[in-house]
């Protein structure tokens, strides 16, 4: 595996660390909301695992991520229509999405 693209599941790892340790142990979806700091700091870091599947899917095409097209589609989403980015959306992705990226992401690094 290409290193760039070592650096770039890297960086997607770090950002799905730093969502979890903003969410903390307790992960509730009204603290979530009522916390426009939370909410942008997840976005952002949304955002960069969104470039970094980029980057790896124009290195290589071929790479196992599941769903990897919708989440760059997510960063377009996110910066692009900012003013209509729905926090329930946001949850179900951060709760039930990205627990699986996480496991493939370290499949992967692994490999």
């Amino acid at each position: 595996m290409q290193i760039k693209i070592q650096k770039y599941l890297y960086d997607i790892k770090v950002s799905i660390d730093s969502i979890n340790e903003y969410l903390g142990k307790k992960k509730d979806f009204n603290t979530y909301k009522a916390n426009k700091q939370l909410r942008r700091a997840v976005e952002r870091e949304l955002e960069i695992i969104s470039e970094a599947a980029n980057n790896i899917l124009i290195l290589d095409p071929e790479i196992k991520i599941e769903n990897a097209r919708k989440i760059v589609d997510l960063r377009n989403w996110v910066i692009h229509g900012y003013d209509k980015v729905d926090d329930i959306l946001i949850w179900g992705i951060i709760t039930k999405h990205i627990p699986i990226l996480k496991e493939q992401i370290e499949l992967l690094l692994k490999s």
